[in-house]
């Protein structure tokens, strides 16, 4: 027999759709909680899927330049600490020419003069050592940083380098081994300028690592917020899909118990039909049996019979 031969009524064939239904929902269910997406590709919601994968690529390019802020924070801050430093040595120097001023002795001031030019060289190997992955701010050829915020390269922020070194700040060696007051007091001027300047610089930089330390807090910010955004629109509630799948898994039993009953309502009545035709037939025969029993246990023969 051939499946076109088989006619389905109508309850069947409801209870049939009704459980293809449910079972195509129970596969759906269960993809979700297996991958804990509710939107695992365009077909199941194109539009959240897509703004989803949007959300995502800028929260990934942001995340880039999360990191290139950061790496930008690490090289102004190498070259705050030189600056901070380059002052301390800058300070020592103008103490040593401040002894060799208090002093008439030509040898002590030989003695200061060539501690003064030992720091004074120390300054431009100071200022050349405060690099940061390539980028020095205060070297003696000092670099420019230049930050981006923004994924398209519009917001930026350039901090532009100054060279700290001995010749940048125009700190000359002891002129005559400070043999005269007129030499160390051009350089007490001239390390005068330079702390201010160093200072200056120091001050630059630190607003400019305040900047980067507040674009990076907001870029971490906005990074989480775009990726929980993104979450949103795709991710599935693993303790709803987990009900939906107890509540479906029921509904799809409840179907079979359905279907079952709907086929033997279908083949039901006929079957029934003949069973209460065999019941009859057979309680008719066995009133025949009855009616002959009590005929014959009535009659004398039947008596004798029954006493003997």
């Amino acid at each position: 027999m051939s499946t076109s031969d088989i006619t389905l009524s109508a309850p069947t064939r409801t209870n049939l759709l009704s459980l293809t239904r449910t079972s195509r929902l129970i596969g759906r269910t269960q993809e979700r909680l297996s991958t804990g997406l509710k939107v695992n590709s365009a077909l199941d919601d194109a539009l959240a899927f897509f703004q989803s994968r949007g959300l995502s690529n800028r929260s990934s390019d942001l995340a880039a330049l999360k990191n290139s802020i950061d790496q930008g924070i690490s090289t102004v801050k190498a070259a705050v600490q030189g600056a901070e430093a380059l002052a301390d040595l800058v300070d020592q120097a103008k103490g040593l020419a401040l002894q060799a001023r208090q002093t008439n002795d030509t040898s002590e001031r030989q003695n200061l003069a060539n501690q003064f030019n030992v720091i004074r060289n120390q300054l431009t190997d100071l200022a050349n050592d405060s690099s940061y992955n390539g980028t020095n701010l205060v070297g003696q050829t000092a670099d420019n940083l230049t930050v981006t915020f923004d994924e398209d390269g519009d917001h930026k922020i350039t901090i532009t380098g100054t060279s700290l070194d001995a010749t940048g700040l125009s700190i000359e060696l002891a002129a005559g081994n400070f043999g005269s007051d007129a030499n160390i007091d051009a350089a007490i001027s001239d390390l005068d300028v330079a702390i201010g300047e160093v200072r200056n610089t120091s001050a630059t930089l630190g607003s400019s690592n305040s900047l980067l330390q507040i674009r990076l807090n907001f870029t971490e910010t906005l990074v989480n917020t775009l990726e929980e955004g993104a979450a949103k629109l795709v991710n599935a509630d693993l303790n709803e899909e987990s009900a939906n799948l107890l509540s479906l898994q029921t509904r799809q039993s409840l179907g079979v118990t359905s279907l079952s009953l709907a086929q033997q309502s279908s083949v039901g009545p006929p079957a029934l039909l003949n069973r209460v035709k065999y019941q009859i037939k057979e309680g008719a025969l066995r009133g025949v049996l009855f009616f002959f029993h009590n005929r014959i246990a009535s009659c004398p023969v039947g008596r004798h019979f029954r006493a003997g």
